[in-house]
């Protein structure tokens, strides 16, 4: 995320004529804050400034929601399905890794890869013994920045809902919704 300098923030905010008090609302600060931050008069932390402008950024409606990028269909596997019926759902489907699902519930992923690293014949064994950790979980309304950092270092992230699994996001979601 790109810092604003305070003059940034005054100018979106007068552009889309919110008042400081509507703007402290919806980024849940308080107005003198604001006033404070636009001044210059005072340095706000990174989570603050972080929901100022997300705050601004809905008012504009540039916020895009997990909810909007999501894959609702999951291909997935149980920890007890066997490693074989796995490699052939990925091959089957073009994935190169699944998430492993107990009851709708992230408890691991499973990819090619781990299927090599276990060595020998693994087919028969359960997908639990040769299964990595889960993919990270958001909700429906983390937003795409919040995505994108962990896209950075996991190869999906899934989309939960009261624990339960409501749909999956990769990088090729992203890239489809803003290409």
């Amino acid at each position: 995320m790109d810092l604003p300098t305070p003059q940034d923030l005054k100018e979106r905010r007068t552009a889309l004529e919110l008042t400081q008090s509507a703007l402290a609302e919806a980024a849940g600060v308080s107005q003198p804050l604001i006033a404070r931050i636009e001044g210059g008069d005072v340095d706000p932390r990174l989570s603050t400034l972080r929901r100022i402008v997300n705050a601004l950024d809905e008012a504009e409606g540039e916020v895009v929601r997990a909810a909007d990028l999501m894959n609702e269909t999951v291909i997935s596997v149980a920890p007890d399905d066997a490693v074989g019926d796995a490699v052939e759902t990925m091959e089957s489907e073009a994935y190169s890794q699944l998430p492993v699902l107990q009851n709708g519930v992230p408890v691991g992923s499973i990819s090619q890869h781990d299927v090599i690293q276990a060595g020998e014949d693994v087919s028969d064994y359960p997908v639990s013994e040769v299964m990595s950790e889960s993919f990270p979980t958001v909700s429906e309304d983390a937003t795409v920045d919040e995505i994108r950092n962990l896209l950075e270092h996991y190869k999906a992230v899934m989309v939960t809902q009261g624990g339960a699994t409501v749909g999956i996001i990769t990088e090729a979601d992203i890239a489809a919704q803003f290409s």
